[in-house]
């Protein structure tokens, strides 16, 4: 590809550059949140105008899909006779902003502070998909055209497990064909110097409620004779872990890996200060597996977590009640060799194994789970991305793994046959899922710079 031509699309970019920005501001305030049928309407908001957005720039055949979930919107150009197909793939559906009194400024109010804009979906993901859109808009008001085929899928239902997806790519199979899936979700470990991720962690995901009682009782009168359910729930959920936090459920690890010395090699060559970590998070130190790195730990190996415990009172002052219920939401973080279904079934075996006499127990799956994935280390692609960053940022990239789940990489993998490549620019101290989550302005330009490299860079693989 000429330079000229790439230095005419990062031109166009560079003078359109404060319209963008505000575009994508735009994107942000939709509270799209899809864990919340009430916010359904936002979600479709979302669809439609990232719909409406590649309508403008050019892209063919624009559709909103929807199988029993949450919209999806597709897309395509392909008119690059002889090049390569990237399907781009990002997500417009974020996280629940609560708790909303812990945000410095409001979750759907984009404000820009110290060379960042907090706002729920600031980073994760409106960034990444707005960015891959402006790439793509300033390749065609500058030639026309695309250097390589492409097909956008940007769907509404990450954040909760995609759990339509798999419908969807049964019945749009023949749409979504191609040689290489570029994620513009996912992240960087730092701002200033890049990493391209060559795995992620899979996912499974259980709810359980542990009743004592038909009905909540006084603790003066009751208490002592009848079974406190937030007591019995906290003393099973207690029984998921050994002390030294190994997890305790019989086969959970069966068929896991070790870590390997290539493995342990390339966790080396990750610029990763361990001090920093915890004290940039606060933590007091680390838990887990016996004799692992903290990488290690959050790469390459599976977890049980704890994501919510609750039951009886919760409001302000006191209240003398003996709760007859309790509740826990757990998710489990997987690796290769670990299949999300049997890791549930495991996990609810365990607990009903467990579970004291003097209680039931219901559990439930809520759906969402995906499978552990890992891209081949000599896949070329890998390559010409790590080029691209090296001359964006002046810093050769390292390769990185992602400890959290897409659950597209291993759906599209298994179903499609196409590998896929995280090409994303937030990095982990955004806050993604917790408040005053933001995005870095410096990030946005480096992104548009990036994306546009990357369709000529894979235009000749």
């Amino acid at each position: 590809m000429d330079a000229r031509v790439t230095d005419g699309v990062e031109g166009w970019l560079a003078q359109n550059r404060d319209a963008l920005w505000n575009d994508y501001l735009d994107l942000v305030r939709i509270p799209s949140v899809s864990a919340k049928p009430d916010h359904a309407q936002h979600v479709r908001r979302a669809a439609e105008w990232v719909a409406e957005r590649c309508r403008r720039i050019g892209l063919e055949h624009v559709e909103i899909w929807q199988e029993g979930g949450q919209p999806a919107v597709y897309a395509d150009w392909l008119h690059a006779e002889g090049a390569p197909t990237i399907v781009i793939y990002a997500h417009f559906d974020v996280q629940p902003p609560e708790p909303l009194e812990l945000w410095t400024t409001p979750p759907f109010e984009p404000t820009v502070r110290q060379g960042r804009v907090y706002a729920r979906g600031a980073s994760d993901d409106k960034a990444g998909l707005f960015i891959s859109l402006a790439a793509l808009e300033a390749w065609m008001r500058t030639e026309g055209r695309l250097p390589c085929n492409v097909r956008v899928f940007y769907e509404g239902e990450e954040e909760i497990g995609s759990p339509s997806l798999a419908a969807i790519l049964a019945k749009h199979r023949g749409r979504l064909t191609g040689d290489l899936v570029l994620s513009a979700d996912g992240g960087m470990l730092f701002e200033d110097r890049p990493d391209v991720s060559v795995s992620t962690r899979g996912i499974a995901k259980l709810e359980a409620t542990l009743r004592t009682a038909a009905k909540d009782l006084h603790s003066g009168s009751f208490g002592g004779a009848i079974a406190n359910a937030t007591l019995l729930l906290a003393r099973l959920v207690a029984t998921l872990h050994h002390e030294d936090g190994r997890v305790a459920v019989a086969g959970f690890y069966d068929g896991v890996r070790e870590t390997t010395e290539r493995d342990r090699a390339e966790l080396a060559a990750v610029p990763f200060d361990e001090t920093a970590f915890f004290r940039d998070i606060g933590a007091l130190g680390i838990w887990g597996e016996p004799d692992r790195s903290v990488l290690e730990k959050i790469w390459l190996r599976p977890t049980l977590e704890i994501n919510g415990l609750w039951g009886g009172y919760q409001g302000a002052g006191s209240k003398t009640v003996l709760p007859c219920e309790a509740h826990v939401k757990i998710t489990c973080r997987l690796v290769a060799g670990q299949d999300p279904a049997r890791i549930a079934a495991l996990v609810e075996a365990h607990l009903r194994a467990h579970c004291p006499k003097l209680a039931t127990l219901e559990v439930t799956s809520p759906g969402g789970g995906a499978g552990a994935y890992e891209i081949a280390a000599d896949h070329p692609a890998l390559a010409a991305i790590e080029a691209v960053l090296e001359g964006v940022y002046g810093v050769k990239p390292f390769r990185s793994r992602l400890g959290g789940t897409l659950p597209l990489c291993a759906l599209f993998k298994s179903e499609l046959g196409l590998d896929t490549i995280p090409m994303a620019f937030s990095t982990g101290d955004e806050d993604y899922h917790a408040p005053n989550e933001f995005f870095r302005v410096a990030s946005f330009d480096r992104g548009l710079t990036a994306w546009a490299r990357v369709f000529p860079a894979l235009a000749r693989l």
